[in-house]
């Protein structure tokens, strides 16, 4: 996977994207980067400065910080489950 790049090198591709001077494919081509990179780049700012609907940047990674949060907690209830399982099995049976 190649190395993400720098915010400001995303907020310039993005302005000078935005400025519409030249097409965004040869502006990508002249930052070295692909033409759909560039796309969801630009989606993704007008997306955070509310110009186009959708899941910002910051809640964005509010929702992979639950999602992950949450597997988690299946996580330990599962164990628990067993273990209560276990325990219990345990104090029925006779020794």
């Amino acid at each position: 996977m190649p190395r993400p790049h720098p915010p400001e090198f995303r907020r310039r591709a993005v302005e000078l994207a935005l400025l519409g001077d030249k097409p965004k494919s040869q502006i990508a081509a002249e930052l070295g980067i692909s033409d759909s990179c560039l796309r969801n780049w630009v989606r993704q700012a007008e997306i955070d400065d509310g110009h186009r609907p959708g899941l910002s940047s910051d809640e964005r990674a509010e929702l992979v910080a639950l999602r992950r949060k949450n597997r988690v907690l299946e996580l330990e209830v599962e164990i628990l489950k067993r273990a209560s399982a276990y325990f219990a099995r345990e104090n029925v049976l006779p020794k």
